[in-house]
């Protein structure tokens, strides 16, 4: 199973800075030796890649440094030429793991989830929207009518990610989310379900349920994406919901089954994750991993009966 990191390369953050972007490396460390994990540095996304989403404009403004400051207080990062690496290098593990899920069913980006990154700006700590980039990716590299579902379990409602699609009736959105959390002023999903603070795991498993079935009845699909976000645990500082690591680990159960049900190849990635202690939100990804471990080995027995099917019935 095919892991994408880009972790190694570091923003220069200032101290006390609220992003944790410690978490990325310790996630790393803590993965590195589960079984049939192959740990891959991620390429960096092209410019031809970046306007897939993206307004020329922006794109050259991040690329040359001339972002205004209050852009960049939007993003919450100061310009650097390591942002700017970091942030095409998480659009790229995106992009690596769609290949991999086409191949192996599953594929995993070690960050990644930037949903707030509008078509001409960024925010809440994302420069480049890596899930309306991957995409549009996918789409280019298959027949016409291909379409993919963006399942976003990250606590935050995907609100870029909303806007560039809001005209694009080929990638559905689904955000649940804590209706009173970041941002404050939601953008139309295809579908949004609203969860309200303290929210714990019997309410969202039964909303999740809901809003999946919701989604397979009104859209067709051949791929997901999915954010995997850890910030609903209880332990999260900027979350509001109350979820455990039992349910957080039911709710990947639950998405991972509901995707293995119809055969339908998956890609996701960490999105967010602000535990008042650090290791609580590498623990609740650790579980997703562990998770999705299992969901790849259906796969592998898959292709290989397929293999042995056709090796007898030529």
């Amino acid at each position: 199973m095919d892991a994408f990191y880009t972790d190694h390369y570091r923003l220069p953050l200032p101290e006390g800075h609220r992003f944790p972007s410690a978490k990325y490396g310790l996630l790393r460390q803590a993965v590195q030796s589960l079984p049939n994990l192959h740990l891959k540095e991620a390429r960096a996304a092209t410019d031809t890649e970046l306007l897939l989403a993206h307004d020329p404009l922006y794109v050259q403004r991040v690329i040359h440094g001339t972002l205004s400051a209050a852009e960049q207080r939007e993003i919450g990062f100061p310009w650097s030429p390591a942002m700017l690496e970091r942030s095409r290098r998480s659009v790229g593990a995106t992009l690596a793991a769609c290949d991999a899920a086409l191949t192996d069913g599953i594929g995993l980006n070690m960050a990644g989830g930037t949903h707030h990154a509008y078509r001409d700006k960024g925010s809440g700590y994302c420069v480049f929207n890596d899930i309306v980039i991957a995409a549009r990716v996918l789409q280019r590299q298959h027949a016409r009518g291909y379409q993919v579902a963006v399942i976003d379990l990250d606590v935050h409602q995907g609100n870029g990610t909303a806007s560039i699609l809001k005209n694009d009736s080929s990638i559905y959105t689904l955000s649940l989310h804590g209706e009173k959390n970041f941002p404050f002023r939601k953008e139309p999903s295809d579908l949004d379900v609203g969860l309200p603070d303290g929210c714990g795991d019997e309410e969202y498993l039964a909303a999740l349920t809901h809003a999946l079935y919701i989604v397979e009845s009104t859209f067709n699909f051949d791929f997901i994406i999915y954010l995997a976000g850890a910030d609903p645990h209880e332990g999260d500082r900027l979350g509001r919901l109350s979820l455990s690591f039992d349910g957080l680990e039911a709710r990947d159960r639950r998405v991972f089954d509901w995707a293995w049900a119809k055969r339908i190849p998956l890609a996701f990635s960490m999105a967010g994750g602000y535990g008042k202690q650090m290791a609580d939100t590498v623990q609740v990804q650790v579980n997703t991993y562990r998770v999705a471990y299992a969901y790849w080995r259906r796969w592998q027995n898959l292709n290989k009966d397929s293999n042995q099917e056709q090796e007898t019935y030529p």
